[in-house]
């Protein structure tokens, strides 16, 4: 029997994230085999870790959903795909196209599904799209979470028009393809950190204001007065519980509120006046479908966008990854290569 290498997550705590052997797939009917070869964090697999992502079903799993390499072979009837394609993972693979159902939510890798940190993995025709030819590997592992995250906020679930104001809190990876995603829609864009070095260089990947949150507790006012004194259209609100209620008051009047993070905790009092005498729209994000997955990829290739990557660990070095997310000190994605 042909075995593979990869890690799998056998309990809660770094001391149960194992490298380890396992049996090598064979494409069933409608499905591919991939040969992974990059993969990447997001804090979702952190909190996987940690033991706190609520939606985690299986153990023991093989962990991270990012991922992205080459058609080895392919089952029978699948026609959209051939050995030696370059692949990428869709984050839900049963969401397809469409809004949103809860059926569409309950095949997501390294959660329902077993992940993509494994040297091979066979995948339904319909989870997968093809990656760009200027990408590279890694590159495309950071694209089916983060990117399409900040994609379905800006964009497949918005409408972010040139002349917009868009503030994204902090620098990880989903506020930085968002950064370069608002900059694509014609948007002015308005980055909150508590590092200027970040806030240095997100200026240069084209933020047109920052603001040091530490420096400026009151950073709502100051993206205001940025704004000539009105409301920003909207918020890429990764905070949660420590920065809503500032975001409440920053946006203005019918402008959205994307709601993705939770770095500062779950909960929070809601300001409901607030938020219905102002006609605000506050609309969670949970990534987005296969379609939307599509289309984001092919609007990065015709403007060439480059993810932004901080660092590639090995499948060995996987603890170092997560102990770097966990610092916190990373600008941008981080990528395991298989």
């Amino acid at each position: 029997m042909a075995v593979m290498k990869a890690v799998e997550l056998t309990g809660i705590g770094f001391g149960h994230v194992k490298i380890g052997q396992m049996p090598k797939p064979k494409p069933k009917a409608g499905e591919v085999l991939v040969r992974m070869r990059a993969a990447s964090l997001n804090y979702r697999d952190l909190l996987m870790v940690q033991g706190v992502y609520s939606r985690r079903k299986v153990i023991p799993i093989v962990p991270l959903s990012d991922g992205a390499g080459a058609v080895e072979a392919v089952g029978e009837g699948v026609t959209q795909f051939q050995p030696g394609d370059r692949v990428i993972g869709s984050f839900f693979q049963d969401w397809i196209a469409g809004p949103p159902r809860d059926e569409k939510f309950s095949g997501s890798l390294a959660a329902d599904l077993p992940g993509v940190l494994s040297e091979y993995r066979c995948f339904p025709e319909h989870g997968l799209v093809r990656t760009p030819d200027y990408l590279s590997d890694e590159a495309a592992a950071t694209l089916p979470c983060a990117a399409l995250t900040a994609w379905s906020a800006l964009v497949a679930q918005s409408r972010t028009a040139p002349g917009d104001t868009v503030l994204i809190q902090g620098t990880g990876g989903v506020a930085l393809f968002a950064l370069q995603f608002a900059k694509l829609c014609g948007a002015q864009v308005i980055v909150t950190s508590s590092s200027d070095e970040k806030l240095e260089r997100a200026g240069a990947l084209g933020a047109d204001h920052v603001l040091n949150y530490r420096k400026t507790p009151e950073w709502g006012k100051a993206a205001m007065a940025l704004n000539g004194g009105r409301g920003v259209d909207h918020i890429i609100e990764l905070g949660g519980a420590a920065t809503l209620a500032q975001s409440l008051r920053t946006v203005r009047a019918g402008g959205t509120i994307s709601m993705i993070g939770v770095l500062s905790g779950p909960t929070q009092e809601l300001l409901i006046p607030l938020i219905v005498t102002r006609n605000l729209r506050l609309q969670g994000i949970t990534v987005g479908s296969r379609e939307w997955l599509a289309d984001m990829v092919q609007a990065m290739a015709l403007h060439r966008v480059m993810p932004v990557i901080d660092r590639a660990f090995e499948m060995a070095e996987i603890h170092d990854a997560y102990n770097h997310m966990a610092a916190g000190g990373h600008f941008g994605k981080i990528v395991i290569r298989i």
